[in-house]
């Protein structure tokens, strides 16, 4: 197989646990792009934050960001997909976790919101490195939303996620990125809808894509790519859905899968 995409996830699988990527991983994307490939990362965080990391690598392609909610050209910034949370599920939402006192985070043109200035959303800047405002959260509820995110222990985020699904399984993605964040975007903004739009896109087929990750909200894009690709380091339910196991992302992973299908194939 010829490949003519691929999508690495950015924290814990093209992202080292240090928050760099290895060299050979890179020299591996530009040899890959040298060759007619688009490479680009698939992740959860924001576009500002997503592009700080691709603009490091020196990629120049549209990249998927806010769990596939939002595909974004890199350098003129211009949106190619995006959807938003519907808003009667938003305010549902934020009605549920005032009544029991969750943290909860908005996000709006590339902001990050949140309710109260606390450790919850400090823990979570420290890693993204996002600016935040903080304020009513009511007064921005009603303003389109790539995503909401719940901060809180993984036992609670389970509990919470098994409680929403009935409630707002049908109108809104629900997943978990890591397992203290639970996510909530529109429908269709998974990452496996974001690489099915961005393969016909370039006018490839779902067939000719390397889709690469770590956590739950990979599972939409491994299940749609050609070659599925967990990282070693991945979640052992993820592992098993994939076509292949590569290294962790601390051993170069995602730059041995570009070697072993693309370089060396």
């Amino acid at each position: 197989m010829t490949y003519k995409l691929v999508a690495a996830d950015l924290d814990d699988t093209l992202l080292r646990d240090d928050l760099t990527i290895a060299q050979e991983t890179i020299d591996a994307m530009h040899q890959a792009v040298a060759k007619g490939v688009m490479v680009t990362i698939a992740t959860g965080r924001s576009f500002p934050s997503a592009a700080r990391i691709a603009n490091q690598i020196g990629l120049n392609v549209p990249i998927i960001t806010y769990q596939g909610a939002l595909i974004k050209n890199l350098l003129d910034e211009e949106v190619l997909y995006e959807r938003t949370v519907p808003v009667e599920s938003a305010r549902f939402l934020l009605d549920f976790c005032e009544k029991r006192n969750l943290h909860l985070q908005l996000y709006h043109g590339d902001q990050l919101y949140a309710g109260e200035d606390n450790d919850k959303i400090k823990n979570y800047v420290r890693l993204s490195k996002t600016p935040y405002i903080i304020g009513d959260l009511r007064q921005w509820i009603d303003i389109p939303q790539p995503k909401l995110l719940i901060v809180d222990t993984p036992e609670v985020c389970d509990q919470i996620r098994e409680e929403l699904l009935p409630l707002l399984g049908d109108q809104m993605h629900i997943t978990k990125s890591k397992p203290h964040y639970l996510e909530f975007m529109h429908k269709e903004g998974t990452k496996g809808h974001a690489i099915t739009f961005l393969a016909a896109h370039i006018g490839c087929s779902l067939e000719e894509v390397i889709a690469l990750g770590d956590a739950w909200n990979d599972r939409e894009m491994l299940e749609v790519a050609g070659l599925g690709v967990a990282m070693d380091n991945a979640l052992p339910e993820l592992k098993a859905l994939a076509n292949y196991v590569t290294k962790s992302n601390n051993d170069n992973g995602v730059g041995h899968v570009i070697e072993k299908f693309i370089l060396n194939a």
